[in-house]
């Protein structure tokens, strides 16, 4: 029989639990990688990769936290966080602000795999 009250189980379980958080943070960033490969135009993939970069790392950061237990580690590990919620989307917005003031547009319609097909507006009349 399990004993909840020796230090041993909850070691495991603090363990079992960053695994599990650093797992789905690495996950999360796979996720953005494929969608940074799969997205037709440069505004999509900016987007793919700057939501899952910022999760995915708050993800695993939080997971190397609990690891870490209560000590200087966290706290360093707090403030990298930190750093990388702040400047993250920040540095995507500069670069698509960028790129929009360079005259890139963004492809709109549907896209099939090949090329933008523009819907047809409405002729009034």
């Amino acid at each position: 029989m399990v004993d909840l009250t020796s230090p041993e189980f909850w070691e495991s379980v603090r363990m079992m639990v960053a695994a599990g958080v650093i797992l789905l943070g690495a996950l999360f960033v796979l996720v953005g990688s494929v969608g940074v490969l799969r997205f037709p135009d440069f505004y999509t993939r900016m987007h793919a990769a700057s939501v899952t970069d910022t999760l995915g790392a708050t993800l695993v950061l939080g997971g190397m936290m609990i690891l870490a237990g209560w000590s200087i580690n966290s706290f360093k590990l707090l403030m990298t966080w930190l750093f990388l919620f702040i400047t993250s989307p920040a540095a995507s917005n500069a670069a698509a602000h960028a790129a929009l003031v360079a005259g890139l547009e963004p492809l709109l319609g549907k896209w099939n795999g090949e090329k933008v097909e523009k819907p047809e507006l409405a002729k009034e009349g």
